[in-house]
């Protein structure tokens, strides 16, 4: 309980300073929107999705993408606390050490459900419909808030790891820019070279994106089905890597910041 209660403390700081420095939740939406009008609108008149329009196509990689990026603002957030010494007032503190990593994992829910609305309005505007029933369509968002959340525990052990907000910056963009591009999420994978292929087909963002785009009725019930496991099973494969990311990177990161206090 004790825990619980200094980790709600932790979530409703970091949710008062986005209140508080707006710029982070405009600028953290602002590149999805940007994605999603260009792609619409520039590239999507170049691409053919058979049996599909392409910006219902768009809208499920855009959404994965935005997540995965979103998550990003843990890590960089836990490196610049250390940066500047915030660690140390919270060491000073009587709280349970595991709160703040806990508590800033979980704002994250918030940033991401923010992010996630704007999105979905600006999906609409640009003539994405879902397609599925009100349940499917909330068993979407809810898939996508998860794996996001598996997601943000990688970043806080990463960013406690190099403590520096701007090594942490460059270090996750090196590796999750062609991440999410070796996947599914723009394109059908179908032409990529097949070691590409290959690795789009095990990537779990090709998973979780094709299993939004089912639960938000935006694929093509003509298609044939895929080859790859993954992709003939997308939610019980994102599900696999949620709970696989969680019992890693939660004590991980609990462990390393613990370690970072007493060091």
């Amino acid at each position: 309980m004790s825990v619980l209660h200094d980790s709600l403390i932790i979530t409703k700081r970091n949710l008062i300073k986005l209140k508080r420095v707006p710029d982070l939740l405009f600028f953290a939406t602002l590149s999805p929107i940007m994605f999603v009008l260009l792609f619409a609108y520039v590239f999507g008149s170049a691409i053919d999705i058979p049996g599909v329009d392409y910006k219902s196509f768009l809208m499920g990689g855009i959404f994965v993408q935005t997540m995965v990026f979103g998550a990003s603002i843990t890590g960089s957030s836990l490196a610049e606390d250390l940066q500047k010494g915030v660690m140390d007032r919270f060491r000073s503190l009587p709280m349970a050490r595991s709160a703040v990593v806990i508590g800033r994992t979980a704002a994250d829910v918030g940033n991401n459900i923010v992010t996630i609305t704007i999105m979905s309005l600006t999906g609409l505007i640009v003539g994405w419909r879902i397609t599925s029933s009100f349940f499917e369509a909330v068993a979407g968002y809810l898939l996508l808030l998860l794996f996001a959340y598996s997601i943000s525990w990688v970043m806080a052990f990463v960013g406690l790891t190099v403590r520096s907000p701007e090594i942490f910056n460059n270090a996750s963009f090196i590796v999750i820019f062609p991440l999410t591009f070796i996947a599914n999420t723009f394109v059908p994978i179908d032409g990529f070279p097949p070691v590409l292929k290959t690795i789009a087909e095990w990537n779990p963002i090709s998973s979780v994106t094709l299993a939004v785009r089912e639960l938000f009725g935006n694929t093509n019930p003509m298609a044939p089905p895929p080859t790859a496991w993954p992709l003939q099973n997308p939610v019980l494969y994102t599900l696999i890597w949620v709970v696989l990311l969680l019992v890693i990177f939660v004590p991980l990161s609990v462990r390393k910041y613990e370690r970072t206090l007493t060091a």
